[in-house]
């Protein structure tokens, strides 16, 4: 008899007397040890140094990819499935014999075991084997414990076991990337029509942050008018005067082409309709290369920031916009300082299947990749997005990949698919963000009106860090 995580989904917790249990029922669940883990057992434990905790500290381009966790973390899983699985509520331990045999880091995921090996009917004990595995199948803890069972039944609500968490600040990742940023100095950029207060008050934040010196291009007497309503103070800033939105899309990229500015940002006017401008070929900012959007993201559930491409440019891309839109968005994790990422292709399915384009598309990007016309990444696809982000789907599925589980790029089948994706993450997921757009000379800072302070603060400071590579690397 076995019992297994999917049990989560029940809203009881019941026990298992001792005499319901048998020699060779087991119980198992599964754990991928995140940042807020780490931190938590920290904070519990007391005394561990503070360095194993910060990732400003592990001197490591990916955030906290070196820090390894207690041991003792692996041993309060085994405990955990002992006092909630088998035999579970009213379970006391007795002892425990633990041997640990490797690391586990942030983004291991371990399975947790336990097994009944012998029963002492006289004491109401159990010896249980106790095995903890990673996503690859070795074995990080093995060992045994001993525990009294339970003789009487317990039932325990879910929701009356305390979640506890640590509230991470929001503006933690936001907060390092301004500090690095503005060692670069600040970036000249046309912010095209900011006539409403939020597009506005963001160009007046992210030059008070020191990320951008803006050149406003819209009609004089709207931005008075705004700016006086919202409470903000035009003083110092170098407006270009315009007619309507039309216009002012038209000298922003004038200005672009004459290289009297180093970016680009989207104020209250339409994509449709800055871009236009911006891909005119009077412009002169086109490149070889397709043009294309990038969100940077980055959530508590997934121990890296990571990118998806294309949710906003491309609605339905062929097999060559899909290879532009590729190597644009590991331009710009090369930008970011991600030397080699991992690009995840994803469709539903990770199998090459006839009947979805997708996974043809991804299979023939892979064998591009593979003759040189992507280069400077790691490239695996079709992968499902379980497979993509999770080491545990990826093994369950028996997938042997340098990609799957820990992807830094995820390239999406078309436009709808990739803004679900990312507005999934944003509003349910917790998730940070910045947008931009590459394939052009110069950044394109693309922000939604409803996007928040740190969004527009975010995509300022990645357009600067673009700017620079650019000047190393031009496009």
């Amino acid at each position: 008899m076995s019992d297994s995580s999917t049990g989560d989904a029940l809203q009881t917790l019941t026990n298992r007397l001792f005499d319901e249990i048998a020699v060779g029922d087991t119980a198992s669940t599964e754990r991928t040890l995140t940042d807020k883990d780490i931190r938590l057992f920290a904070l519990l434990a007391g005394g561990l140094n503070p360095k194993q905790t910060d990732s400003a500290t592990t001197g490591s381009a990916e955030p906290l990819q070196g820090v390894i966790a207690s041991g003792t973390w692996g041993s309060a899983l085994i405990s955990g499935v002992l006092g909630t699985r088998l035999p579970g509520p009213g379970t006391v331990y007795c002892s425990q014999s633990l041997r640990f045999m490797g690391p586990v880091r942030v983004g291991d995921t371990l399975r947790v075991t336990v097994t009944v090996v012998e029963r002492d009917p006289a004491r109401k004990r159990l010896r249980m084997d106790c095995e903890c595995t990673n996503q690859r199948g070795d074995v990080i803890i093995d060992g045994e414990a001993q525990v009294q069972a339970p003789t009487e039944r317990i039932a325990l609500q879910r929701d009356s076991i305390p979640d506890i968490r640590i509230d991470m600040p929001k503006d933690q990742g936001l907060k390092r990337l301004l500090d690095h940023v503005r060692t670069l100095g600040p970036l000249r950029v046309a912010v095209v029509h900011p006539c409403d207060a939020v597009s506005l008050g963001a160009a007046i934040d992210a030059r008070e942050a020191g990320l951008i010196d803006p050149v406003i291009v819209a009609p004089r007497a709207k931005l008075t008018a705004i700016a006086s309503d919202a409470g903000l103070d035009l003083a110092g800033l170098t407006i270009e005067d315009v007619p309507h939105s039309h216009a002012a899309a038209a000298a922003g990229a004038r200005l672009a082409g004459e290289g009297a500015v180093q970016a680009i940002m989207k104020g209250s006017l339409h994509t449709d309709e800055l871009m236009s401008a911006v891909l005119a070929s009077a412009a002169g900012l086109r490149t070889e290369r397709r043009v294309s959007h990038c969100f940077i993201m980055q959530t508590p559930a997934y121990p890296r920031p990571f990118i998806i491409t294309d949710a906003a440019i491309n609605i339905a891309p062929d097999l060559n916009a899909k290879a532009d839109i590729i190597r644009n968005a590991i331009e710009l994790a090369h930008a970011i300082g991600i030397v080699q990422p991992r690009v995840a292709i994803l469709a539903a399915v990770e199998t090459v299947n006839a009947q979805m384009p997708a996974t043809l598309d991804a299979a023939a990007l892979c064998k591009m990749a593979d003759r040189g016309q992507i280069t400077g990444a790691l490239l695996d696809g079709p992968l499902a997005f379980d497979n993509a982000v999770s080491p545990a789907a990826a093994h369950v599925k028996g997938i042997v990949s340098e990609v799957a589980g820990q992807a830094d790029i995820l390239v999406v089948p078309d436009l709808e698919s990739g803004n679900m994706l990312a507005k999934q993450l944003e509003y349910m997921g917790h998730a940070a963000s910045a947008g931009i757009v590459l394939g052009t000379k110069l950044p394109i800072i693309l922000t939604s009106r409803a996007d928040s302070r740190e969004t527009r603060l975010a995509s300022c400071a990645v357009a600067v860090l673009l700017a620079a590579h650019y000047k190393e690397s031009p496009p």
